[in-house]
């Protein structure tokens, strides 16, 4: 079954391991200039490096059809620079996934593939996508939503090791993205961790670097530019999150209620 999933940053990557390591046909689409922040767990990468490896699985950068063709039959994830999924027509997928996480819905649609599921804020279940995936942390993260939308964003981010809005690290001006402190660097508070052109970039607070945005990226002031984690666990920097990896589970979970996966009937057969 071939899957397209709309998005390569660290969620979407999440989703794309669980469905890779259940035999799935994987493409994703991608921006021209990727703006992921846990840009070592993430399949974006391959944009401008050309490939990357996510827990052992591999996906590359493909310019057309046959190059993505090639890659699926070598066992890999086909990633296309195609931000609005706009060649739907050669993709051909049985399932599409919108996990851009965008908090709004840039163009999905339940006419799309024969199922289509739409991660977080931004999407209605039975009007433009057929399932929702809850991805707000806390008692509902990962649910399967058949009928409604997800929880609307707070546009507080979730709290890891305690701390919240303090863990982000903004961009202090215009312009472009410098990094100085690296993916897994331990930082302090009020730290200088980038610099936008020549404005500083501070932290506020102190802990690992589990994601910062690659060199050379275009910003705008407050812009999500890195994420700081007060655990301090290095290998939490270069594996799938938790939260990824429920929000996979509950795409699985779809794809399954859908297609009446690993019971040999259908959803509908099992109710009656």
């Amino acid at each position: 079954m071939r899957v397209l999933i709309k998005g390569a940053g660290d969620l979407a990557s999440g989703i794309a391991c669980r469905l890779y390591r259940c035999g799935f046909q994987i493409i994703m689409t991608e921006t021209a200039i990727p703006t992921t922040v846990r840009r070592t767990v993430a399949f974006s990468r391959a944009v401008y490096e050309g490939c990357a490896q996510v827990e052992g699985i591999i996906a590359v950068l493909t310019a057309d059809k046959e190059e993505m063709e090639r890659a699926i039959e070598n066992r890999q994830i086909a990633v296309v620079v195609d931000g609005l999924a706009s060649h739907m027509d050669w993709y051909q997928p049985e399932v599409v996934v919108d996990a851009i996480l965008a908090k709004r819905n840039l163009g999905t649609a339940k006419e799309d593939a024969p199922l289509v599921v739409g991660a977080g804020p931004g999407f209605k279940a039975g009007k433009d996508c057929h399932y929702v995936i809850e991805t707000k942390r806390g008692h509902y993260l990962g649910k399967v939503i058949a009928d409604g939308a997800a929880i609307p964003d707070t546009g507080i981010p979730g709290e890891i090791g305690g701390y919240s809005s303090e863990r982000i690290i903004r961009a202090s001006a215009d312009g472009t993205f410098h990094p100085i402190a690296e993916i897994g660097d331990i930082v302090e508070k009020d730290e200088i961790v980038a610099k936008v052109g020549n404005v500083p970039v501070y932290a506020m607070m102190g802990g690992i670097v589990r994601g910062m945005l690659q060199p050379e990226v275009p910003v705008h002031t407050g812009m999500k530019c890195g994420d700081i984690d007060a655990r301090c666990e290095k290998e939490h920097c270069y594996t799938v999150s938790d939260k990824a990896r429920a929000i996979g589970g509950g795409v699985l979970e779809a794809i399954g209620t859908r297609y009446g996966l690993g019971c040999g009937v259908n959803a509908q057969t099992c109710r009656t």
